[in-house]
């Protein structure tokens, strides 16, 4: 007996058309979404504060007139957390959107996430695991909607509904922590299908134009395939799912409220062309308290990016900034935003044939809670001194109103104190117990390193030409995944790419605690850095808010490598 689950969505935003070509394109017995990231909670917080019966994903309900006939035609039954803020709401307008259209489907949703008002919290959330969705799926339900659930959930639910499988089963753990690795797989969507992949250069262009969304087999035992609909584009190899295994995640303990998974046993195996199987799973009781994350706005931020070109560009900008600095900070002082923050970007070329590509970028982030000392203020400051500062002055855009950010904070709840509930189509509400053991998280041993390459000549050259990166964001900490593809690298990369060694090829690391973990099933090392975002993407503190591009900045970066790698 196989479950086949696909997934139709990686972020609120991702392919509109993504839930009819699942639907159409082969048989599924379930289709997934993820909508939820840490950002788009804040973004629902606001329009939930706009209006109550909003707080959740309006594009899913724009894909459910069609996709509702398209599932209900193929059987299918569809699991989202789209409902973000007010699932109920949102199963409300599918149950209405399904009478419009006459389409005889019976929605479901779970509840209990939402944690109880704190001060300055916008929103603040739970993650809950698949009992909920596996409880409707049970009652059921054709479209079980819920809020903020781990992107796993929406496998493990499926899949203990599907199978049966039951806590007091022996090997419970184990089944479970096997569906928390194909949901992980699949939560991103083309993600493992080719998108954001490090070697893209090594496949076919146009197989990378359009990657199809995944789809897992999963097994009775925990055991699946990650594969993709026949004649989609994009591709599935073990490298592909190696790079989402690693995104977002740490060490080789991989928690959540259904089961900690162990990433140190997972293994991959190719299964002919587009599929991957992964087995060998185990698992473990989850921890005895639930991850939460907390939205709050954080204030007002404005910027402006000053243009530098051509010669003297290190004196054009200490020019500038002094200017823009003395202004802002004039009289007492009391009109100067609380932070300033200065960025130097040097996209200048000597001798450029275009006048873009003989210009540098000055970038001017300020931030404070009275939108006044970053709005008018930094207008005044910036575009003030147009007529007399650096020559060639101007700026990609005058700054406008200052703009609300938000923080993200994780926390951590005691399980017995969430709700977790399933509404079923009928209406009962249904309690899911919590979990009947569970074990605190403890940090796995350092395992045995390969041996050593031996001695030989070397050559500089780019990281990224013997091995991969993924990287992401955990509220402000970043991780960066890298592995390697043969055992050979795989020797050369453990022993050379120590936390140290990241810290020397990416500054801006320096003084940050960098945690290193190694996962030698996967030919791979997990680095976790605290603190380089900041207070989270919706704060926007660095160049790149959610580290998206931190691994291929670390390819990049030369290093002295053995010339029978390249």
């Amino acid at each position: 007996m196989i479950l086949r689950i696909g997934n139709a969505s990686g972020f609120y935003g991702d392919r509109f058309d993504a839930v009819r070509e699942m639907l159409t394109g082969g048989g599924l017995d379930v289709l997934t979404g993820d909508y939820l990231a840490e950002l788009t909670m804040l973004i629902l917080g606001r329009d939930l504060l706009k209006d109550p019966s909003a707080g959740y994903a309006k594009t899913f309900l724009r894909q459910m007139e069609e996709g509702l006939g398209l599932a209900h035609e193929r059987g299918t039954r569809i699991v989202t957390n789209a409902g973000g803020l007010n699932p109920a709401g949102l199963a409300d307008a599918l149950r209405a959107l399904a009478g419009r259209l006459g389409v005889p489907v019976r929605v479901a949703h779970v509840e209990g996430d939402r944690l109880p008002p704190r001060p300055g919290v916008l929103a603040g959330n739970a993650y809950l695991g698949g009992g909920g969705i596996a409880a409707a799926l049970a009652a059921g339900a054709d479209v079980v909607v819920t809020g903020r659930v781990t992107d796993a959930a929406l496998v493990t639910g499926p899949a203990q509904w599907f199978f049966g499988w039951r806590p007091q089963d022996a090997d419970w753990h184990d089944k479970m922590a096997g569906a928390v690795v194909a949901g992980h797989v699949l939560e991103c969507g083309t993600q493992a299908t080719g998108g954001n992949y490090a070697f893209f250069t090594d496949h076919d262009p146009a197989l990378l134009r359009r990657p199809g969304f995944p789809l897992a087999e999963l097994r009775a035992d925990g055991s699946a395939v990650i594969t993709k609909h026949p004649g989609t584009g994009g591709i599935v190899d073990t490298g592909t799912v190696t790079a989402q295994l690693l995104y977002e995640t740490a060490g080789a303990r991989y928690a959540g409220p259904d089961v900690t998974a162990r990433l140190d046993t997972v293994r991959l195996t190719q299964d002919g062309p587009d599929r991957v199987r992964i087995d060998g799973v185990r698992g473990e009781a989850p921890p005895p308290t639930l991850k939460a994350g907390l939205c709050r706005l954080g204030g007002f931020r404005n910027e402006v990016v000053f243009v530098l070109t051509g010669l003297d560009i290190e004196a054009k900008a200490a020019l500038v900034r002094a200017q823009v600095t003395d202004a802002l900070t004039a009289g007492d002082g009391k009109s100067a935003p609380a932070e300033i923050r200065w960025e130097l970007a040097r996209t200048d070329r000597a001798d450029a044939g275009t006048e873009e590509t003989a210009s540098a970028l000055l970038r001017l982030v300020v931030r404070d809670p009275d939108p006044e000392k970053v709005g008018r203020t930094l207008t005044g400051a910036a575009i003030e001194t147009a007529l007399a500062s650096y020559p060639g002055f101007h700026v990609t855009a005058p700054p406008g109103k200052g703009a609300p950010y938000g923080v993200f904070e994780s926390a951590f709840v005691p399980v017995e104190d969430v709700p977790h509930t399933a509404v079923l189509p009928d209406g009962t509400r249904a309690a899911v117990p919590v979990p009947p053991r569970t074990r605190p998280l403890e940090a796995v041993p350092e395992p045995d390193l390969p041996e050593p390459l031996p001695a030989g000549p070397v050559r500089r050259a780019p990281l990224g030409a013997v091995a991969g990166a993924r990287s992401g964001d955990k509220g402000g900490d970043a991780n960066v995944g890298v592995w390697a593809r043969t055992e050979q690298e795989w020797r050369w990369l453990a022993h050379t790419l120590t936390a140290d060694r990241l810290r020397a090829l990416l500054p801006e690391t320096a003084g940050l605690p960098v945690e290193r973990h190694v996962l030698p099933n996967l030919r791979a090392l997990n680095f976790t850095i605290t603190g380089i975002l900041g207070e989270g993407v919706a704060s926007q503190a660095r160049f790149d808010p959610q580290a998206k591009a931190l691994g291929e900045w670390l390819r990049s970066r030369h290093l002295d490598i053995p010339e029978e790698l390249l």
